[in-house]
């Protein structure tokens, strides 16, 4: 079987879309999955490339259980995307971004829409507290467990499939 490879896209890699990388792997792993996924995450802007991720980030993630602090921000390259089946951004102004600069073919979908089924962006935790980060980690837990469950059922349906913003 193919590796599914997922990458999720916040603006500077640092927050959100670290967070969700860790925790989608995290549950990957539980799942005895690891072999069949290939998980990273990028940014639509490149200030912290090289970075790891925000130290509110990894305190969060390291509170459930989760080492994150092996990471480090890259911004998204071309070759993103046709090595990713699945672009996942985390609000509507990074899928906006991606859809400027993707080739047509690209499976690009926003993280409320796919794994939450509400449409909602996930906030950017960066210029607030650990009450902040605490809650994307919650939207994002409970967004990775539905898109992994629902992996098999909609995995032949992603390839070729835009998000439209709403």
């Amino acid at each position: 079987m193919k590796r599914i490879s997922i990458l999720f896209v916040c603006m500077g890699n640092i927050c959100r879309s670290p967070l969700a990388e860790g925790i989608f792997r995290y549950l990957v792993a539980e799942a005895d999955l690891a072999g069949q996924f290939t998980i990273d995450s990028a940014g639509t802007g490149g200030w912290h490339e090289g970075k790891p991720p925000d130290r509110r980030s990894i305190a969060t993630a390291e509170s459930h259980g989760i080492d994150i602090s092996g990471q480090r921000a890259r911004r998204i390259r071309s070759s993103d995307f046709k090595d990713f089946d699945l672009i996942v951004a985390m609000d509507r102004d990074n899928l906006a971004a991606l859809e400027k600069i993707a080739p047509p073919e690209t499976t690009l979908r926003l993280f409320g829409d796919l794994a939450l089924g509400t449409g909602e962006n996930i906030p950017d935790p960066y210029y607030g507290g650990p009450a902040g980060f605490e809650l994307v980690y919650t939207r994002l837990l409970t967004g990775c467990s539905s898109l992994l469950e629902a992996l098999g059922a909609e995995r032949a349906s992603w390839r070729g499939n835009t998000s439209s913003v709403r």
